[in-house]
């Protein structure tokens, strides 16, 4: 298969975006202005991307924040590297504490679910280990808009009232803070009304210029720990202090001719590569086609119920195992023509999820894929007092199963959702990719890459093409764009079909390419507010 399969050469190219000295693809506008501010300013595409990354925290705070979790993989100088910046549960928590509160599972909202904050970290450590500027120039974007303001893009105003309801019906003294930070007289902001976020700009500050240690080590660290212990909270400045980020080797596989790599574990990373090792063994003719969707959907649904067994935190287990030939071709065994309920079944969730992705990449063929999020909207719905810092609701994603390996648990990191993707070919860069939204992203993934690959669609028609979702057992969404044709052949395969009008819930996802002559072409979501800044 030659370079051109991806195929942002071809003449149904019209959407895409070009550049070649730089370029930056996220979910909002004024985000993807910022990192390439950065980039003009001799930045490199990791001061870009932490730029973006900061300043997707004041303007599109619905979806993350400093309170949450981050992950990276970074092309730089011909190497590639993986960053796991994502929080571990404080000391106080464990599966007897759980039950002791009266709780069966880990709930949403509140203090039990609240992870350490693991975003300022990765910025600090990407910036140390590979950025160009200092962090008091990378992160003054951001800053600017917390204290002068912006307005809210229409996206991001319809997450958040729909935020204020959620927290709306959260008891209890603690969450008035929620509120004193991130809402109007109590309501959400109107898309296009200025909105400013003052203690965002101080903690921005502080980042910016102690490097993160007033963050993890300081006064800000005391805020979190005395805010946790007022309201029965669990986290301590002793949490924060022990946290590190992790480098970590990116996971890969061949899909026809491409290297796909994600992280590994306790991201579920390695799911879509499951499903793309099954799928491999497949040539699929046509995308918009019952057949085509019946097996992409077997091999998601195949490669989440094994995921369950082996995504968490330090997970003894052999990848490789999980990522070889025979796996795919085991695994590929168990598709026929009929859906069917594989086990283990573990619930997954439908959930639109509080994410944001982004991608960048500079002149000299470096390129970042990242990925931070708080979770569900806002994250557990409490705020630190005075320091704009929405504390993370990860801990949700844990198992109250003792016998599972991502059971709840001491200083222990769970089961992971958000996940950046990258592309090589014969050890060069293709680019990175990603798509936000919970237990969707790697179904995401799954069908862009196949979008890319299999029916040569260029990054934008990659990312416009209608979706579909596993919900669980044998229920799918379709994207309301697909064909009643299709939904009647899929549920004549047995199938539960649904057909799904709100495009939120198929996630968002973001682009860049780059061919051997060091052209960058980007492609961004239609189902949110995102944006391609090139240079």
């Amino acid at each position: 298969m030659d370079y051109d399969a991806l195929s942002y050469r071809y003449p149904s190219n019209r959407n895409v975006i070009y550049g070649n000295r730089g370029m930056v693809a996220t979910g909002q506008p004024l985000a993807a202005q910022a990192g390439l501010e950065i980039l003009k300013k001799g930045g490199n595409a990791v001061d870009a991307a932490i730029a973006t990354a900061a300043c997707l925290t004041v303007v599109e705070p619905t979806a993350n924040g400093f309170g949450g979790d981050a992950f990276a993989i970074v092309w730089i100088d011909n190497k590639m590297y993986g960053l796991n910046s994502s929080g571990p549960s404080p000391k106080g928590i464990s599966l007897d504490e759980l039950n002791k509160r009266g709780y069966d599972k880990v709930p949403k909202y509140g203090w039990f679910p609240v992870t350490v904050p693991g975003i300022p970290k990765a910025w600090c450590e990407l910036s140390k280990r590979f950025g160009k500027l200092p962090l008091t120039e990378v992160l003054k974007p951001a800053i600017y808009y917390a204290e002068n303001g912006y307005p809210v893009a229409p996206g991001t105003s319809e997450f958040w009232k729909y935020a204020v309801g959620n927290y709306s019906a959260c008891k209890g003294d603690e969450f008035k803070y929620w509120f004193k930070t991130f809402t109007i007289d109590g309501r959400s902001p109107h898309a296009g009304e200025i909105m400013k976020l003052p203690y965002h700009a101080k903690t921005l500050k502080s980042i910016a210029e102690t490097n993160g240690d007033e963050f993890y080590n300081g006064e800000i660290a005391e805020k979190i720990d005395v805010f946790s212990r007022k309201y029965g909270g669990y986290i301590r400045k002793e949490d924060l202090q022990l946290f590190k980020p992790e480098w970590v080797q990116p996971i890969s596989i061949n899909y026809k001719g491409y290297d796909i790599w994600e992280l590994p574990p306790n991201g579920q990373g390695i799911v879509p590569l499951m499903a793309l090792n099954i799928l491999k063994g497949y040539e699929f003719k046509e995308r918009e086609s019952a057949e085509t969707y019946h097996k992409q959907l077997e091999a998601i649904k195949i490669a989440f119920a094994d995921a369950q067994d082996i995504v968490g935190d330090k997970a003894n287990i052999e990848i490789e195992k999980f990522l070889s030939d025979e796996y795919g071709n085991e695994r590929r065994k168990l598709i026929q023509d009929a859906a069917i309920i594989p086990e283990p079944n573990k619930k997954m969730r439908n959930l639109k999820g509080g994410t944001v992705y982004l991608c960048t990449a500079d002149g000299e063929g470096n390129m970042v894929s990242f990925i931070q999020s708080n979770y569900m909207d806002f994250g557990s719905g409490l705020v630190v007092p005075d320091t704009g810092i929405a504390l993370a609701n990860r801990g949700n994603c844990f198992s109250t199963d003792p016998m599972n390996i991502n059971c709840v648990g001491s200083r222990k990191r769970p089961y992971n959702t958000i996940i950046p993707g990258f592309i090589t070919r014969n050890h060069k860069p293709v680019g990175p990719f990603g798509v936000m939204g919970g237990f969707m992203q790697p179904q995401g993934h799954v069908q862009v890459v196949m979008n890319m690959i299999d029916f040569h669609m260029n990054p934008q028609e990659a990312l416009d093409a209608p979706r579909w979702q596993w919900i669980l057992d044998k229920k799918i969404l379709l994207e309301h764009e697909c064909s009643k044709n299709l939904a009647k052949e899929l549920a004549r395969k047995g199938h539960d079909v649904q057909i799904e009008l709100q495009s939120g819930l198929f996630g968002r996802g973001e682009i860049i390419l780059k061919d051997d002559n060091n052209v960058l072409c980007g492609g961004t979501e239609r189902r949110t507010d995102g944006q391609i800044a090139v240079w």
